[in-house]
């Protein structure tokens, strides 16, 4: 992996990780490194599970791997905020 592929992971990382936060209702209490790491985390798994449905390369903007990237960090981020909730 290139420089440029790292730093474009961690910026989409940023972006769906905080598109995650913004679904959610409330205040979430992680940091910021926690969003970006689970945005990352749910990019790359919901393009694997929009390739695996078919969905991946549409014309124009992928609307259904957003959702499904989307999804995943709220997913993500209610998963990490509600476990340091209980401690």
């Amino acid at each position: 992996m290139t420089a440029g592929g790292i730093i474009s992971a961690i910026i989409i990382g940023a972006i769906i990780g905080a598109l995650g936060r913004l679904v959610l209702r409330g205040k979430q209490r992680i940091s910021i490194i926690a969003t970006i790491l689970v945005g990352i985390v749910a990019a790359l798994v919901g393009t694997w599970i929009a390739s695996q449905i078919g969905v991946r390369d549409t014309g124009g903007i992928d609307w259904i791997e957003l959702a499904l990237q989307v999804g995943l960090a709220a997913v993500g981020v209610s998963l990490l905020a509600g476990g340091r909730r209980r401690r």
